[in-house]
């Protein structure tokens, strides 16, 4: 006869918590922990983008957005910011249907590596300072007529010399 532990220790199906990419809890309580449980890079970008000190962009860290927890999010711009550890190469897929149903919502993402956001923090800055510059802003669904292409103009033909 074999002996049984005297303790069970449900599987990770039963109770809360990540299992195989699905979030079991709440997107705002997995939120939460994910910012308790920052990784280095996200640390050193968190210090550099938190209390407005980009630009006086107010950026969020670990924001629940549609059925993702993105990294970082300025919401008045739309503007997306997320870092990517090695276990993103094998996800290339997923992360390009997650980018483009973020897209979809309104929203620019931009990915960097975590590498880069602890080797090249300035550079990065750099790059999402010029994506919050109202240069880099969509350009309009419905654009103003060029001059004389308004409503009610009929093209005159012009008659050259000769």
């Amino acid at each position: 006869m074999t002996s049984a532990p005297a303790f069970y220790i449900p599987s990770p199906l039963w109770g809360e918590g990540r299992v195989r990419g699905e979030v079991r809890e709440s997107p705002r309580d997995y939120a939460r922990g994910l910012r308790r449980r920052q990784t280095d890079a996200e640390r050193r970008l968190w210090a550099r983008l938190r209390d407005r000190r980009l630009l006086g962009a107010k950026f969020a860290r670990q924001v629940p957005i549609g059925p993702y927890v993105v990294d970082f999010c300025c919401r008045e711009p739309r503007l997306i910011v997320e870092l990517d550890g090695g276990q993103h190469a094998a996800r290339a897929d997923y992360d390009a249907g997650r980018t483009a149903l973020l897209q979809a919502l309104g929203y620019r993402v931009l990915r960097f590596w975590d590498n880069e956001a602890v080797r090249n923090t300035d550079g990065m800055l750099e790059r999402i300072a010029q994506a919050l510059s109202p240069t880099h802003t969509r350009p309009s669904p419905r654009p103003s007529p060029r001059r004389g292409e308004g409503e009610g103009h009929t093209p005159q033909l012009r008659r050259g010399r000769g």
